[in-house]
């Protein structure tokens, strides 16, 4: 289904991506943090929900329309680290900063750091040409919003 997306998303100079394809890559990403403890549960899902209408201004409805059509981008994605670096490669370092909020939203929503999750925030942190301190900060920001 999302075949053509992503052979676009990891062409050697991807396009900047529209902002509905930039939606959906971000999302996909939160889907996969969220699944690296093996344990994507229901309050996952409605944290990634959550974070993706604040983000987006999307009903809750549409919401969910969203994280589904990630779950399916995330399961057909590359690894991560060719993933990762072509979101890296099509959204603004602005953009990039607030993802990386959100996917500490999505690790710290059970309550639970599992020492998967904190690794790929690592890596992904990395591959999303952001520092350790930009990756930390953002998750004291959130755990003092908890």
């Amino acid at each position: 289904m999302f075949a053509d997306f992503l052979r676009r998303l990891t062409a050697p100079a991807p396009d900047p991506l529209n902002d509905g394809d930039a939606r959906l890559a971000l999302t996909a990403l939160l889907v996969r943090v969220a699944r690296a403890d093996e344990q994507y549960d229901e309050g996952e899902q409605q944290r990634i929900d959550k974070i993706v209408t604040a983000r987006y201004g999307l009903s809750p409805f549409e919401a969910t329309k969203l994280r589904r059509d990630a779950e399916q981008l995330e399961s057909e994605a590359p690894d991560t680290v060719r993933f990762t670096r072509a979101i890296k490669d099509a959204v603004p370092h602005d953009d990039r900063l607030g993802v990386i909020e959100a996917l500490w939203q999505v690790v710290l929503a059970d309550g639970v750091r599992e020492a998967e999750e904190d690794a790929l925030l690592r890596l992904v942190s990395n591959l999303l040409g952001l520092s350790d301190m930009d990756s930390a900060m953002a998750r004291k920001r959130v755990e003092a919003a908890q």
